[in-house]
């Protein structure tokens, strides 16, 4: 019988003792799922501590991919994603190609126990974990909730998801050369027109340690997800600044039909404060219309798809 292929892929900073109780969960799951094979990849994101002990396990394959220095976790994830294509997909016989990547945190916030649920949904697209439930505290949920709201003002669009995944090997080809990958995976999913749904899982608690991420890395991230939809944003902004264009010129217009052929009393400064922001809408227009002009005129250079950019950062020592 043929099994089901899981590659989980997780990117790992210093954590090495969350790591171990990863390898732990997901040896559990290998054990009561006969039918799939189970390996991890870790994308070593240029650790600075070494690691206490040696990562192992005796029922799945686990490899240590060395990067040469730190580049984030995004960054990590689509050397990952790059990686497993490269060395593994293309050189699977056509009878092994039935599997998934899972792309999960290696800190327990994304729980092993969710992956069968996950692939068996991912049969054709890629499926994203919604929390339904989350685990952190009330300042992470307040700014996470504010997040949201921000991203769909901008944007116009909902954002409900993190990067635990499960993507069909026969997706990978797609996902591995979208340009935006190195910039923030889920969006840069999302974004695209791959097939995509999310699944209802509870965020799970941190193995060890404390989160490294702080209050700038938050806003960072946040603000590369919402870098992914530029175009959008801009548009967006185009369209606040007209409506905001005719309610000024609406304003001005009453404001003299009130001076010239009303005898009702006009504040003097009335004209004067709807002129200055007027002026100041008119500024924001233009700058935002040659931003997405110059934007727009930036398409005509073609990148073409590179796949094997990963190499330029894997340490082979």
């Amino acid at each position: 019988m043929i099994k089901n292929n899981i590659i989980c892929l997780t990117p790992v900073f210093n954590d090495w003792e969350s790591l171990s109780f990863l390898i732990s969960e997901i040896e559990k799951e290998a054990l009561k799922n006969k039918d799939y094979c189970f390996s991890l990849i870790v994308i070593n994101d240029g650790s600075t501590q070494l690691q206490k002990r040696r990562i192992d396990s005796k029922s799945i394959k686990i490899e240590i991919v060395n990067l040469k220095l730190n580049i984030g976790h995004q960054r990590a994830i689509a050397v990952g994603i790059q990686f497993i294509f490269s060395e593994y997909i293309k050189s699977f016989q056509e009878f092994e190609t039935n599997g998934h990547v899972v792309v999960l945190d290696g800190d327990g916030e994304d729980k092993p126990s969710d992956i069968i649920h996950m692939v068996t949904e991912a049969k054709d697209m890629i499926v994203f974990a919604k929390r339904v439930k989350r685990s952190e505290g009330t300042g992470f949920k307040t700014g996470y909730f504010l997040y949201k709201r921000i991203f769909r003002l901008l944007t116009g669009k909902n954002i409900n998801f993190g990067n635990f995944s499960a993507i069909p090997f026969s997706l990978l080809n797609q996902v591995a050369i979208l340009p935006n990958l190195w910039n923030h995976y889920a969006s840069s999913i999302a974004e695209s027109k791959i097939a995509q749904k999310a699944y209802p899982t509870e965020r799970g608690y941190r193995y060890a340690g404390k989160s490294k991420m702080n209050v700038t890395s938050l806003i960072i991230h946040g603000f590369s997800s919402i870098s992914i939809y530029f175009d959008i944003l801009c548009f967006r902004v185009l369209k606040f600044s007209f409506i905001s264009i005719l309610l000024c010129s609406i304003g001005i217009l009453y404001v003299l039909f009130q001076k010239l052929f009303t005898d009702n009393a006009i504040p003097g400064w009335a004209s004067s404060l709807i002129l200055i922001v007027l002026s100041i809408v008119i500024q924001l227009f233009s700058v935002t219309f040659i931003i997405l002009l110059m934007q727009l005129r930036s398409r005509k250079e073609i990148s073409p798809p590179d796949d094997t950019l990963y190499l330029k950062f894997i340490d082979k020592k």
